[in-house]
């Protein structure tokens, strides 16, 4: 065993002396380095063989030395700092994580009192911990299913699930007309909210309705952009679902709510609930976004933009959570909600400093309208509110589509005037845009419009509303041109709306 210790030691002598030498030879490689003494030395030796050029050559070299060494000096500083504040960085990150663990047991701790509390209410209620008190206040009926109510993680959908439990889609037997429905929308708004719509206004707002599920009333304030919305939910015995929008929505949570996964429940907003609640019904929504664009509307409505966008509405689906629970309400399938076709949405717009511009991606998929003016008062007709089938509204829709199509003619002035809108302007209207010119222009003209006057309208909202974004100095010269081509085009003053936006736009100038 001798021979071993001895084969031993000098086998790993060999090794660790290699470390040896290593830092010895770094420690006198920075002895060397920083030895003044010896550059000292080093000038002396040679300093009376120098010429005056060869002086000035050793002052370079010398300077160059000192800032190499001080280089060296800032890298050791430098990489030392640091480590100091990564080091400090992990103890405070240490102690954070003690201090969360700290409050989670509290919160634990908490917990388990508030449960021994309940326990202790319950037991004095003459019950065992766990059951239910199934009886209400009055001491009168099985109050049971307000208990399942509240276990379930959606309680406000379930609600609406105990509510419509025995409940069958009514029929109300309309029989208006689309022309009947805007005189009997605007003497209802008159007669039983004070509220006064021109004709007109109220013939834009249906035909609105059925070119698109998003309707943006925009324009100054106090017209009653947010009054009409409120009116048509009243019109329908459907109060309007208002969502007052904040700055701080950045998401779709805000609209549809979140599931909490340290209470377990989802937090639901009055939207999803109005959504769910149409689901059951065959009668028409409304969800007013106030205020819309005080955040950005492609940030918080931009899937809802997509869902409705689809032209199978069975694909009009959110996903609420990622998986299902047994107790989940009966109309979230694998944690899905189709979004039912029966609710329209209405934002109101106010463009001012504190607000954000409306990107095109927004305005092309909605059916923005103006409210400037204030109506003038009338003596209206007394009129109650309506119950109206949302089919048969879909069908009036679908058969004011059908049986007044855009004319020919106007369709081929139309894409003459898409074509000179791309060379003078470059800029060209999509297919997503005549689609929905397809469905507003029919529907205006069966509400008692005409149609060269549906789309002038049309047109001057959706089209022209793109040259906002070029730079109006140069296409100055253009606008007289444009007006002269309308009117040689469609007839001397048929497009008023067009005409009045390009000179109000070359005013700007």
């Amino acid at each position: 065993m001798d021979t071993f210790f001895r084969f031993l030691y000098e086998f790993l002598l060999q090794f660790f002396s290699s470390f040896i030498i290593m830092f010895k030879g770094l420690g006198n490689g920075f002895i060397q380095m920083f030895n003044i003494p010896e550059y000292i030395k080093v000038i002396n030796f040679y300093k009376d063989d120098f010429s005056a050029p060869e002086w000035i050559l050793v002052v370079l070299a010398i300077l160059v030395i000192i800032l190499i060494l001080g280089g060296i000096i800032f890298i050791i500083y430098f990489l030392v700092r640091k480590y100091i504040r990564f080091r400090k960085t992990l103890v405070e990150q240490e102690s954070l994580l003690e201090e969360v663990a700290s409050l989670n047991n509290q919160v634990a701790d908490l917990i388990e009192e508030k449960e021994s509390i309940l326990a202790m209410k319950v037991s004095h209620l003459g019950l065992k911990p766990g059951e239910a008190d199934t009886t209400d206040t009055d001491g009168g009926e099985d109050n049971k299913e307000e208990v399942d109510t509240t276990s379930s993680r959606f309680p406000k959908l379930t609600a609406v699930d105990l509510d419509f439990a025995n409940y069958k889609v009514v029929s109300y037997g309309n029989n208006f007309t689309l022309e009947e429905l805007v005189e009997t929308f605007r003497n209802f708004a008159a007669s039983k909210l004070k509220l006064y719509y021109k004709t007109e206004m109220i013939r834009l707002f249906i035909s609105a309705l059925a070119s698109t599920k998003l309707v943006i009333l925009q324009g100054i304030s106090g017209t009653g952009k947010t009054s009409l919305a409120y009116a048509w939910g009243k019109f329908l015995k459907h109060d309007s679902c208002v969502a007052s929008v904040q700055p701080s929505w950045r998401d779709r949570t805000e609209l549809f709510g979140y599931f909490n996964e340290f209470t377990k429940k989802f937090n639901e907003t009055e939207v999803l609930k109005e959504l769910y609640l149409a689901g059951y019904t065959d009668d028409v929504y409304t969800v007013i976004l106030d205020e819309m664009n005080i955040s950005r509307v492609e940030y918080y409505f931009a899937e809802m933009l997509s869902i409705l966008e689809m032209p199978n509405k069975d694909e009009w689906i959110v996903e609420l959570v990622s998986s299902s629970w047994p107790d989940d309400p009966k109309n979230i399938v694998d944690g899905k909600l189709k979004i039912p076709p029966n609710v329209w949405y209405i934002g109101t717009i106010n463009n001012d400093d504190s607000t954000f511009m409306v990107t095109d991606k927004v305005y092309d998929r909605a059916m923005p309208l103006d409210i400037n003016d204030k109506g003038q008062v009338f003596d209206p007709i007394p009129t109650d509110a309506q119950d109206i089938n949302y089919s048969y509204l879909d069908k009036l829709f679908s058969e004011a589509m059908a049986n007044n199509p855009i004319s020919e003619d106007t369709l081929n002035k139309i894409n003459d005037m898409d074509d000179y809108v791309i060379k003078h302007f470059r800029i060209a209207f999509g297919n997503r845009i005549v689609a929905h010119m397809k469905k507003f222009v029919p529907v205006y003209v069966a509400c008692g419009g005409d149609e060269v006057d549906g789309v002038d309208y049309f047109i001057a909202r959706k089209i022209l509303r793109k040259f906002e974004q070029l730079n109006i100095s140069y296409i100055r010269d253009e606008i007289d041109g444009y007006i002269e081509f309308l009117d040689k085009t469609f007839g001397k003053g048929k497009m008023k709306e067009c005409e009045e936006y390009l000179l109000r736009l070359k005013k700007l100038t």
